[in-house]
């Protein structure tokens, strides 16, 4: 087995591990979950090539690791190993290549699934378990108070967001936020905060004060179509504001994946971290 740099001509084999790796197949019409597979990995080989690692066995692709260094922090947006081939070190291999990326960086941080040996390969490396859970079901509207302090944001706005990234978890997603727009993802911005959300389940909140987290989080749930089901995840201690605003909307909470640190600077609070750029 050999673990070589994830190239451009990889993209395809590296969405079809992952999506089988995660079953994420039917979840969204096919043309749609490739292009927003597709989209994630190509921005990460172009603004990450050290930390974009591939596992092949007689030339087949079998596993690929997603790193990415923002500032200080060090994160893992990706660790997937075609099934079939678990159990057998790959996993392992491609995690030491892509925490290597990381080597000077300050901080970490990972969000884990709930899968045993993911959970003890992120211990071993000397992270720090957070417990999680996650929130799911169809928005209760008038449950959800209306927000009067958040607006649609753009490109424009984007410059804004760095500091408030800075002061929850130590570094920003300027580089980042702009593919989930070019995506036709929505950018919601506070005076204290901002989100970004598809149809309605936040992909990022970030924010200064719980009473600006709230509100954004309330607008991306009311932005959520009309008997669609939504998802909130990763919410970890300190975030209560996201607990009472998703009961209060309906939804129902259950354990998930915890999230792993390490020299954190900021609280990660208020805040609700991006499972692709953390």
């Amino acid at each position: 087995m050999e673990i070589r740099p994830l190239t451009p001509e990889d993209v395809a084999a590296a969405d079809i591990i992952d999506r089988d790796a995660i079953g994420s197949a039917g979840q969204r019409p096919e043309p749609e979950r490739v292009r927003l597979g597709w989209a994630r990995i190509e921005h990460l080989i172009a603004t990450d090539p050290g930390g974009a690692w591939l596992a092949v066995d007689r030339e087949q692709p079998i596993g690929v690791a997603l790193a990415i260094r923002r500032e200080a922090v060090w994160g893992l947006s990706m660790l997937v190993v075609a099934p079939g081939t678990q159990g057998q070190g790959v996993g392992r291999r491609l995690l030491e290549a892509a925490f290597d990326y990381g080597k000077e960086a300050d901080a970490g941080i990972i969000l884990s699934s709930q899968d045993p040996r993911a959970v003890r390969r992120y211990s071993r490396l000397g992270f720090e378990l957070r417990p999680a859970v996650s929130a799911t079901g169809v928005v209760r509207r008038e449950g959800v108070v209306q927000p009067a302090r958040v607006r649609e944001g753009s490109l424009g706005d984007i410059a804004v967001t760095a500091a408030i990234s800075r002061a929850v978890r130590g570094a920003d997603h300027v580089r980042d936020i702009p593919v989930w727009l070019d995506l036709g993802m929505t950018l919601l911005v506070h005076e204290s905060g901002f989100a970004v959300h598809d149809g309605g389940s936040p992909l990022l909140l970030a924010a200064l004060d719980d009473g600006a987290a709230a509100e954004l989080l309330a607008a991306c749930l009311i932005a959520s179509p009309e008997g669609a089901a939504v998802e909130i995840t990763h919410i970890t201690a300190g975030n209560d504001w996201a607990v009472r605003t998703a009961l209060d909307a309906g939804l129902s909470l259950a354990s998930s994946g915890p999230v792993f640190v390490r020299n954190m600077p900021g609280e990660l609070a208020p805040y609700l971290p991006s499972g692709a750029y953390l």
